[in-house]
């Protein structure tokens, strides 16, 4: 694999950026590229440390000692993305070894200048996509960034990674990593196609509503599973066996009945569930420290669960940097403060 930021154009410079664009793009994209004027300016990030690999770790430019991280690049959500790709890198016993695969739903270079001038040494690679995938496919929710297309763009990861990535940690953008994700990288995942904290004690009833469990047939679709609730924003993919088992087309085939009987609530969380609910293997919960976000609907401030942590995530509706801005955080909003690289005013004035 090649690097793709290594350019011997500036890419500060107009030739640079658009070169600097295509490059990255490169194969990944399969449709028409349209590159798009943007009307309201991108957040600007102050520049990353660099990051080196300890002794311990194998050569970075090996396929065989990277480590495949895949997120959504949303510019809504960039904020987030770039503390919790910090704080990979920062706690990474291993950071060029690192590779990150972005999905995005426009092909746009100040998102892609961004992420270079903010992390000038990260790998990575962005992809287009494609909104014909979930075109008529997602149903309402009870909030509307669940219905959001890229919330969906996890389920088609086999479909738009190259052959060569074997496995993928797929990661929401409101989270940030405490420990070295290699550890999660490493998890014996024995024959099942995915890896995730699994939450049994969870009443999993909760995500299907009375139409599912009152149905005569429907309920069978957990015969021979003890399904357990896991969070979709942090999960560890085998895409080779995704891709052989068709389990993008077994998702999509629930998310088609939802659109003529309605199931559930939740987004892209109830077709994984019903596709994988107690046939994943379990990841220690120190993995997934969710829900600090609160609840979908007030975002109302949660407490830490007790125990060992790795990763904090935020799902729920209140996100760290939207109430750290507005003065009215949680004490948990603290714990991700560290990684925001975010310029804002008041930084230009101190600087």
């Amino acid at each position: 694999m090649a690097l793709w930021r290594t350019l011997s154009i500036s890419i500060a410079s107009p030739l640079g950026l658009i070169l600097s664009f295509l490059l990255l793009l490169n194969s990944a994209v399969t449709t028409t590229v349209a590159i798009r004027v943007r009307t309201v300016k991108l957040p600007v990030f102050r520049e990353a440390p660099v990051f080196r690999n300890g002794d311990s770790c194998g050569l970075s430019k090996s396929d065989l000692n990277l480590i495949h991280i895949a997120m959504t690049l949303d510019e809504n959500y960039l904020r987030g993305t770039m503390a919790a790709v910090l704080s990979m890198l920062q706690h990474s016993t291993c950071p060029e070894n690192l590779w990150f695969h972005f999905l995005c739903t426009h092909s746009d270079i100040e998102l892609v200048s961004s992420i270079q001038s903010t992390f000038p040494y990260l790998n990575f690679k962005i992809y287009r996509f494609d909104l014909n995938r979930v075109r008529g496919k997602i149903s309402k929710s009870i909030r509307q960034a669940l219905d959001q297309p890229l919330n969906y763009a996890r389920i088609y990861l086999a479909d738009i990674l190259p052959v060569d990535v074997k496995r993928v940690i797929y990661l929401d953008s409101d989270l940030v990593v405490v420990d070295d994700i290699g550890k999660l990288w490493d998890v014996h995942m024995e024959d099942k196609v995915l890896a995730a904290p699994e939450y049994c004690h969870a009443n999993f009833t909760v995500y299907f509503n009375d139409a599912f469990w009152s149905d005569t047939e429907l309920p069978k679709t957990f015969k021979g599973r003890n399904p357990c609730y896991f969070n979709t924003g942090v999960m560890v993919v085998d895409v080779e066996k995704w891709r052989k088992g068709g389990y993008t087309k077994k998702v999509e085939q629930w998310m088609a009945f939802q659109k003529k009987k309605r199931i559930y609530h939740l987004g892209s969380l109830p077709p994984f569930l019903l596709v994988l609910a107690g046939n994943i293997k379990p990841v220690d919960h120190r993995w997934n420290q969710h829900g600090l976000g609160g609840d979908n609907f007030e975002g109302k401030c949660r407490s830490l669960h007790p125990g060992a942590i790795s990763l904090l995530h935020w799902s729920g509706k209140g996100k760290p940097w939207l109430r750290l801005d507005s003065r009215k955080p949680c004490v948990v909003d603290h714990l991700w403060a560290p990684y925001d690289l975010y310029l804002s005013s008041r930084h230009f004035l101190e600087e």
